[in-house]
């Protein structure tokens, strides 16, 4: 199969980001300080378990980045090859399927027939009745008998295939693992299912065997029903979900990038110098805060929108056209979000330029921006990584609004958003169309869900205020032991001997 490879804006941003994630990584591994860190995220259950869920979102929206444009099949009269102005992505060859196979128009999850009734032919004779679909369920002879036993057995192999799977895959990890802590594998399985390693594995090992459980029993499912039912137009849920992940993803990453600098800059800036420079800044996240943030928003989509339709010169196909309005909606959510995290940054600086070592520095006569880049900036960076990571779900939660109010992604676009906003009539309707705006709030959900749980580890191991505070705790726990040996020494002691070893 001939293809043309297609780079679209944020394409190639998503590419920057990843290669920066590496490089923080291949950093963070040659400095060991660092390196403990983040290894204190990893000792928290719940937080490997949400990121364990994240590699899968981010698995499918890195598969939908992938871009090219299909040959097809006739040349033009200089025998070149034409290639289809329609933009597919590596996501979509996987899930052909569910692509293509398009129905009439609504069908509930893992039907047989239409939802609504229609007037068919039958036996010479006009009916009213559920009229069959054209690829849900076309391999049964009778569906009022065949269908449940069918899904069923369907989806046992999907769990059967889904757990081989897991079993591979853990025994393969259990056995490097136990390798690399040169161990046997009875006793570093048993040290596993004990909670016992310094990675929580059993819950990493417990998530991932109910996420290949859930993909499996949905890829058998998949080849012979719509397994969330189809929109108006006949088209798969579970598509549309699937092809939003990557949207969301965008949405949180490239603001994320384009909010960093204004915020790292200003706002280390207004805390260092102080004086007018703190003042003008302060003056403009004021105002900029001042000013509503959807009225913001409108505005500057409206403005990109006329002037996409007015230039459609510019744009070779659809996909490029709706990627450009979602780069520029990035762009204004950037812009317009910096200032939170600016005003944490000033008031962190201000703290941090009247300390010891900072005045030090200044008596040795050490430059302002060698200050600002050796001490301040790394001192700051934890503040950076919390509020980063916290601020990605408000960003996909930002798009769904927009998108429902009509300022967000382009309609050609499949989100959340727009998903939310198709399922806003359908939810109206007799009889109501349920499905769509469930799968849409359960992809999201997960999504959101997952990334404040991950969020919540990295703010409990970075944040020097939480440690620091964990560590009073433990002190005083300590005291109060160490005052009640004076009162009653056996009792104390044996106490004392029983919290020290868990």
């Amino acid at each position: 199969m001939s293809f043309s490879p297609i780079i679209l804006w944020t394409d190639a941003l998503i590419y920057l980001f990843v290669a920066i994630v590496f490089f923080i990584v291949w950093y963070i591994r040659r400095h060991e300080h660092l390196l403990a860190q983040w290894k204190r995220v990893g000792h928290s259950a719940s937080g490997m378990s949400a990121l364990t869920v994240l590699i899968f979102f981010l698995a499918i929206g890195l598969l939908d980045t992938v871009h090219f444009r299909p040959a097809l099949d006739h040349k033009n009269n200089q025998n070149e090859t034409i290639y289809s102005v329609e933009v597919l992505s590596l996501l979509d060859v996987l899930v052909a399927p569910l692509r293509t196979q398009v129905e009439k128009t609504y069908s509930a999850p893992l039907a047989a027939h239409l939802y609504a009734k229609e007037t068919i032919e039958r036996d010479g004779k006009q009916v009213r009745t559920f009229a069959r679909l054209q690829f849900g369920g076309a391999h049964l002879q009778d569906p009022d008998k065949e269908h449940s036993a069918d899904i069923t057995q369907l989806a046992l192999k999907g769990l059967a295939c889904g757990l081989l799977i897991w079993s591979v895959l853990s025994v393969g990890l259990i056995a490097r693992l136990s390798h690399r802590s040169r161990q046997n594998f009875a006793p570093y399985l048993l040290a596993i299912w004990r909670r016992n390693t310094e990675i929580p594995w059993r819950a990493i090992l417990i998530t991932l065997l109910i996420l290949l459980l859930i993909i499996g029993c949905i890829t058998a499912l998949a080849g012979h029903y719509h397994v969330l039912g189809t929109d108006k137009v006949g088209q798969d849920i579970l598509y549309q979900s699937l092809k939003s992940i990557r949207v969301a993803l965008v949405i949180g990453t490239l603001t994320t990038l384009i909010m960093l600098p204004f915020a790292l800059l200003l706002g280390i800036m207004a805390g260092y110098f102080r004086g007018w420079v703190d003042d003008v800044i302060q003056y403009i996240y004021t105002t900029l805060n001042s000013i509503p943030s959807v009225l913001l928003i409108a505005a500057a989509v409206l403005m990109m929108q006329v002037y996409i339709e007015t230039h459609p010169e510019l744009f070779d196909t659809i996909a490029s056209r709706a990627d450009l309005r979602l780069l520029f909606l990035c762009m204004i959510l950037g812009i317009t979000s910096w200032t939170g995290l600016c005003r944490l940054l000033r008031g962190e600086t201000l703290k941090l330029r009247e300390l010891e070592y900072i005045q030090a520095a200044h008596a040795f006569g050490v430059s302002h921006w060698r200050v600002i880049s050796r001490h301040i900036l790394p001192n700051v960076m934890h503040i950076v990584l919390i509020a980063t990571v916290m601020d990605f779900s408000g960003l996909v939660l930002a798009e769904a609004v927009l998108s429902y109010v009509g300022v967000g992604v382009d309609p050609s676009m499949i989100s959340f958003g727009t998903m939310i906003n198709a399922a806003r009539l359908e939810m109206a309707r007799e009889p109501m169309v349920w499905w769509a705006l469930l799968a849409a709030f359960s992809f999201m959900f997960t999504l959101v869900l997952s990334a404040n749980l991950f969020a919540d580890a990295v703010q409990n191991a970075l944040d020097p205020r939480i440690r620091t505070l964990r560590q009073r705790t433990v002190l005083s726990r300590f005291g109060k032991k160490e005052k009640s040996v004076k009162d009653n020494a056996p009792e104390a002691t044996a106490a004392a001997k029983s919290s020290s070893h868990p």
